[in-house]
C-alpha cells in the first residue's frame, strides 16, 4: 500500500504525515457532532448535508462566517487551545440565529505555522464542542500549514456556518413598533470582539496573564479566556414557546452603538437603561485600566449582555422565564420608541 509522504515537503517546513495524525486525533471528535442530515464523514472533497426541510413553507439557507480576532494571541500566552474554537463557532452561530435560523453545518480553517498534531486537535476539540452546543454538525474544514508566514507558535481559525429557517417565521424588523420591550441576556465575558483594545490596555503578555485578579476571583488571562456564549438553543427555546420575537441583535464588534440598530426599522430607536443589567467586572478593570469613556466602552464591548432582542410588551415575562428555562438570564433593559433609528443609553 502506497504511504503519503514528502521528505521534501517536510524540509520545507509541511509535514504531511503530522496532518493525518491531527485528522486522526480529531476525528472522534467531529463525529460526535454529526446529526440526522450528515451524510459520509470526514475525507471528502466536500462536507455533505441532508437538510429536512418537511413542514417549511418556503425554506431560506442563512450562512454566517467569522473569525475569533486577536482573543487568540491570550490562547498562545496561556498555552490553552481547547476552547479558542467555541468562540469561532459563536461568532457565527450566534449570527445567523438573529434571522430565527436554526444552524444545520459548520466548517472550520485552521492556518499554522508549525503543525503539532495534538495542538491542532486541541482546537478542533473546541470547535466540536461549539457544534455541539448549537446543535450543529462540524461536516468539513482545512487545516494549512504555513510555514514562514507564521510563527511556529501561532495559528489562526476561522469558521462559516449554514442554517435554515421557513420564510414566514423568519425574525425581522418589520413587524417591529414603539413599546415593544428590549430583553437583553447574559455575556460570560469579552466574548470575542475588542481584544486589540484590551490588549493594549491592560499590557497583556506572559506575565500580565497570570496575574490573579481579586476582582475577578482569577487570573486575567483566565477571565479573557472564558468561551463566547452560544445563544442558539435559548433562541430556539423562545421560539418554541411561543415568544413574539420581533427582533434579535448579536452584541459583537461596536458594541450597542453598532449592533443593535441593525435589528431596528429606520423609524425606531432603542431606548436603554444602564442600570438595568449587571456590568461584568471584567469591564470594569478594563475601562478603569485604560482610562476609558463609557460611551467607548458601550461602542467596543457587550458590556454583560452578548445579545439582545425585541419582543412584544405582552409577552416580556414570558420571554424571561423561558431565557430561564434555557439556563441562561435575561434582563428588561428597555423600549423601542418613535425616532431615527439608533441607541439611546439613560
Amino acid at each position: 500500500m502506497f504511504e503519503s509522504r514528502s521528505e521534501s515537503y517536510k524540509a520545507a517546513g509541511v509535514d504531511v504525515v503530522a496532518g493525518y495524525e491531527a485528522v486522526k486525533l480529531m476525528k472522534p471528535h467531529v463525529e460526535s457532532t454529526f446529526t440526522k442530515g450528515v451524510i459520509g464523514t470526514l475525507g471528502g472533497f466536500g462536507g455533505l448535508f441532508a437538510p429536512d426541510m418537511q413542514g417549511m413553507q418556503e425554506p431560506i439557507l442563512v450562512s454566517g462566517t467569522d473569525g475569533v480576532g486577536t482573543k487568540l494571541k491570550l490562547a498562545f500566552l496561556m498555552d490553552q487551545h481547547d476552547t479558542i474554537g467555541i468562540d469561532c463557532v459563536a461568532m457565527c452561530v450566534n449570527d445567523i440565529v438573529c434571522c430565527g435560523a436554526k444552524p444545520l453545518f459548520f466548517l472550520d480553517y485552521i492556518a499554522v505555522g508549525k503543525n503539532v498534531p495534538e495542538r491542532v486537535a486541541n482546537i478542533v476539540i473546541g470547535i466540536a464542542e461549539g457544534c455541539r452546543q448549537a446543535g450543529c454538525a462540524l461536516i468539513g474544514g482545512e487545516t494549512a500549514e504555513m510555514p514562514g508566514f507564521y510563527p511556529e507558535e501561532e495559528y489562526d481559525v476561522a469558521g462559516f456556518s449554514v442554517g435554515m429557517v421557513d420564510k414566514p417565521k423568519m425574525i425581522g424588523s418589520s413587524r417591529m413598533q414603539a413599546g415593544d420591550v428590549l430583553i437583553g441576556i447574559a455575556s460570560s465575558g469579552v466574548h470575542s470582539n475588542g481584544y486589540s483594545l484590551v490588549r493594549k490596555t491592560l499590557g497583556i503578555n506572559e506575565k500580565s496573564v497570570r496575574r490573579y485578579s481579586d476582582e475577578l476571583g482569577m487570573t486575567i488571562g483566565e477571565a479573557l479566556l472564558v468561551p463566547t456564549k452560544i445563544y442558539v438553543k435559548t433562541v430556539e427555546r423562545l421560539l418554541a414557546d411561543g415568544v413574539n420575537v420581533k427582533g434579535i441583535s448579536h452584541i459583537t464588534g461596536g458594541g450597542f452603538y453598532e449592533n443593535i440598530p441593525r435589528m431596528l426599522p429606520d423609524n425606531l430607536c432603542a431606548s436603554i437603561e444602564q442600570a438595568a443589567a449587571p456590568v461584568l467586572p471584567i469591564f470594569r478593570v478594563i475601562q478603569h485600566a485604560g482610562e476609558i469613556p463609557e460611551r467607548d466602552m458601550y461602542n467596543t464591548f457587550n458590556m454583560g449582555l452578548g445579545m439582545v432582542m425585541a419582543v412584544a410588551k405582552e409577552d416580556a415575562d414570558k420571554a424571561l422565564a423561558s431565557i430561564r428555562a434555557a439556563g441562561e438570564t435575561g434582563y428588561i433593559i428597555g423600549a423601542c420608541c418613535a425616532g431615527d433609528k439608533g441607541v439611546i443609553l439613560r
